[in-house]
């Protein structure tokens, strides 16, 4: 069962995340969401999964381009932004089987293990 990482090359946390997967022999996709952003059906999907507060990358330029208004946005606007400026995804985003398990990787070791079924 593969996992995929959504994410770009040069993100500092991303590159954490591939590192601990490496070291953990964890048979991992990476996608560029910067070449192959995802598209709304799948942002939909996260959002549900996790919702759309903690897939927030609040320390982007994206992000803080936008409004003050984004701070009452509802779970559907997000996914509309997600959709149009993958950078307002927080990374990396990892599913399996196509359904988001985790975002961000700053856990417990422990807690990232039983997120991604380890």
């Amino acid at each position: 069962m593969s996992i995929q990482v959504y994410g770009i090359p040069n993100c500092g946390t991303c590159k954490k995340a591939f590192q601990w997967l490496k070291d953990n022999q964890v048979d991992y996709e990476f996608i560029n969401t910067k070449e192959n952003p995802p598209n709304r059906t799948q942002i939909q999907s996260w959002v549900e999964s996790l919702g759309a507060k903690p897939m927030r990358n609040t320390s982007g330029q994206s992000y803080r381009a936008l409004g003050e208004e984004k701070k009452s946005w509802t779970d559907e606007q997000w996914i509309e932004a997600f959709a149009g400026d993958a950078m307002l995804l927080k990374r990396p985003l990892f599913t399996k089987e196509e359904k988001a398990v985790m975002v961000g990787f700053r856990d417990k070791e422990e807690t990232i293990r039983e997120k991604l079924g380890l």
